[in-house]
């Protein structure tokens, strides 16, 4: 039998040669999927969501690969300084013919604030493989590393524009992962860089454990003590409690991101799987889960705070029957808000207030009442458009906002803003209770509104959140919540340092803090032994951090500020300065400050272990009279020469008894060689860094590839290298795997 079939699958065409049985010769590789579906386009046709003559230009484009575009991380005060760097590689490849095709210089998004996001018509493969952009490839790869810059899709950055993010603001990102859109989130919320702890935070929070890692690699490229990543499913994501003059209290949120899962048919042009897989029961399957996780949203909303609802899906039945039955379910609590202005320059549709509901097996129903008994389990009412046409024009829909992929050249998307007026209406049967002052919620307009954003009762529950208690003659209260059920991975405690704790006695002494430092948001991530590391948060984390640990399952927290150097204990002081939190901690220290030169960054960045002499005689007299330990030092801007940086550079590192070190990683060293003026192209052919402008300096960092040297790692960082073999510090999954060679 066996036999037989091997005979048959070997078969010999007519000149010899062997084909299996789709006629495809052996190392054919896998068929290329044809970008066709006929349910797709009969589906949207009936829909009506593309202009009437366009549907034709609408379908050629979704066949078309997606442009690259990629943005400028906002908040950091080196996002001009990148912009500059970008526009002179941009000048560097225009014009440039690759395989009969022009490259066009990329271009701004014109929707976007300040220039902070770019597109390209050069696809991935053109930007990784030609050696004419082998340049702009490593200028991208090593920003992306840094955190400088990243790469997301246009209309991905959106919905985090819509909700008007402002430092103080308590964001929830409910559906986070892989990352985008939260990195975006701490931008805005570090929009002034001169305070390091805003009072705002961001709660990152991802169903899926693994993912959740993804998010955290995302995030700490920017180095936020703002930001904190949990694992719970975002349909039931808990209510937190924080802490106000000694009261419990419910945490509601200023702003809310819910980016629910969906069909994903707006991402055809990049996933191209869709084309095949495509029917309308995905979108019917999902219906439920995203109104779930639309409903657990505004519960946790603020009155006067915004939500933004959003998906990669084009299908109404995951867009605006969501909406409505969201809004019909909170009877006024929520409005639709019109966001037509807030983004000049771009190109969008508004929402439909008709549309029908179609079975995978191409049956339509137009209302709940047509739909057969059986198939009540598969279609639920709230699929269909609102049957009171009066109530139906009060919703607004048409509020809504579907982009389309022909109009600016992107992927499909659709995002509608929630602004809540009022309590929800399954939450005003509770009795409201003593208001509280404004500081301890959130931004809300009015504490006094009837959503009991300033009670001490559980809207959900009706209960105080303290743990039950049995009532008076013996009559049973609500009983005891259970203890909460962890998966994945076990993350080690997060652990904020006692008033008393004798580690920070003499790392207040040595950095002489200043008396405004917020010792109480120091943490590590062990109870017992030595503390390796320490890490920082802000003070309204800590409040959620200390108040929630038996209810919410943390990934990750903080900025690493100091870790544990051995050698130090004998020079006055075992924890050195973490260049990952030197930016949160530098306007605290008072002593070891080195100011140095531009000259003087280009000596510490490109040579291992310079000697202190090497520096010029201003940093050389001030580095001399520091012992041997860490130490930070700071570049100030150099307004007089615009070709300079015009932003102060932090850097901290190592003082030995002759030499001088900076610990830098090595992707954030080319960053700020870049800045300074010093051109790090490392040539793949072998022949050595070669300057962009004919006399400028060329730094000797080594190639990223398999023959990098392991003295150009870090001490932490060598453990992991293994010669021969590809290495790049702290690099994330979809850096290497959209990015690198």
């Amino acid at each position: 039998m066996g036999r037989r079939n091997r005979h048959q699958k070997n078969q010999r065409d007519r000149n010899g040669n062997t084909r299996d049985r789709d006629g495809s010769g052996w190392g054919a590789g896998y068929s290329e999927i044809i970008k066709e579906n006929k349910l797709f386009e009969q589906y949207y046709r009936e829909q009506k969501i593309v202009p009437e003559g366009e549907f034709e230009h609408f379908m050629e484009t979704l066949r078309e690969p997606l442009p690259a575009t990629f943005r400028i991380t906002g908040y950091k005060s080196h996002a001009k300084e990148i912009l500059h760097c970008l526009k002179k590689y941009f000048k560097e490849v225009q014009d440039i013919e690759i395989d009969g095709q022009k490259i066009e210089a990329p271009q701004a998004l014109s929707w976007y604030p300040d220039e902070l996001a770019w597109h390209t018509n050069m696809s991935r493969k053109i930007i990784r493989k030609s050696p004419l952009l082998e340049k702009f490839h490593q200028f991208l790869v090593s920003e992306t590393e840094s955190g400088n810059i990243s790469r997301q899709e246009a209309v991905s950055m959106i919905p985090p524009l819509l909700l008007k993010i402002e430092p103080h603001h308590k964001i929830l990102d409910m559906c986070a992962a892989p990352g985008s859109k939260t990195a975006q989130l701490i931008e805005m919320l570090h929009s002034d860089m001169d305070v390091p702890f805003p009072e705002g935070f961001v709660i990152a929070n991802d169903v899926d454990n693994k993912r959740c890692y993804l998010l955290v690699h995302q995030a700490k490229r920017l180095n936020s003590p703002c930001i904190m990543v949990i694992n719970h499913d975002a349909s039931n994501i808990p209510r937190f409690q924080v802490d106000c003059d000694g009261k419990k209290d419910i945490l509601f949120y200023d702003r809310i991101l819910c980016d629910v899962p969906c069909s994903g048919d707006g991402t055809m042009r990049k996933n191209i799987d869709v084309w095949k897989k495509w029917t309308t029961s995905n979108s019917l399957q999902l219906h439920g889960l995203q109104l779930r996780i639309a409903v657990r949203g505004v519960e946790q909303l603020a009155v006067g705070g915004r939500m933004v609802y959003s998906t990669c899906s084009l299908n109404p039945v995951e867009d605006e029957a969501v909406i409505a039955s969201l809004l019909e379910k909170s009877e006024g609590a929520l409005e639709l808000a019109d966001a037509s202005a807030d983004l000049p320059g771009l190109k969008w549709m508004p929402g439909i207030t008709s549309w029908k509901v179609m079975t995978r097996t191409g049956e339509w129903y137009s209302d709940w009442s047509e739909v057969p008994v059986s198939r009540h389990t598969q279609i639920r009412p709230t699929m269909f458009p609102p049957t009171d046409r009066e109530k139906l024009k009060e919703m607004k829909l048409e509020r809504c906002m579907r982009i389309l992929p022909h109009h600016q050249n992107t992927g499909g998307f659709f995002v509608a803003v929630l602004v809540k007026k009022a309590a929800m209406p399954w939450n005003r049967r509770y009795p409201k209770v003593e208001e509280l002052k404004r500081p301890c919620l959130t931004a809300a307009t009015d504490a006094g509104s009837a959503d009991l954003e300033s009670a001490s009762v559980d809207p959900e529950l009706g209960e105080c959140p303290q743990e039950a208690t049995s009532g008076k003659d013996g009559v049973c209260g609500p009983p005891p919540s259970k203890k909460m059920k962890l998966f994945g991975f076990k993350e080690d405690p997060f652990v904020f340092l006692a008033e008393d704790d004798p580690v920070f006695a003499p790392i207040q002494n040595f950095y002489n803090l200043s008396p405004s430092f917020p010792k109480p948001c120091v943490l590590t991530r062990t109870h017992e032994g030595k503390k390796r590391h320490l890490y920082m948060v802000s003070k309204e984390l800590r409040n959620v951090l200390l108040n929630n640990s038996e209810r919410m399952k943390v990934i990750n927290t903080g900025v690493k500020v100091w870790s544990r150097n051995n050698d130090g204990e004998q020079f006055g002081c075992a924890f050195r300065l973490a260049q990952e939190g030197i930016y949160t901690l530098f306007p605290y220290i008072g002593a070891r400050i080195v100011n140095v030169s531009v000259e003087d960054i280009k000596v510490l960045l490109t040579q291992e272990n310079p000697y202190l002499n090497k520096l010029e005689s201003d940093a050389y007299a001030q580095a001399k009279k520091l012992g041997r330990s860490s130490w930070p030092c700071q570049g100030a801007p150099e307004t007089e020469n615009p070709s300079m940086p015009q932003c102060p550079i932090e850097l901290c590192g190592w003082r030995g008894k002759t030499s001088i070190r900076a610990f830098v990683p090595r992707n954030e060293r080319l960053h700020y060689l870049r800045m300074v003026g010093v051109e790090v192209f490392q040539s793949k052919q072998g022949k050595g860094p070669e300057p962009a402008v004919e006399g400028e300096p060329v730094a000797a960092v080594p190639e990223d590839s398999g023959e990098m040297e392991a003295k150009w790692l870090l001490p932490w960082d060598r453990e992991l290298f293994v010669p021969g073999e590809p290495y790049v510090a702290e690099s994330s999954w979809d850096v290497r795997h959209l990015l690198t060679p």
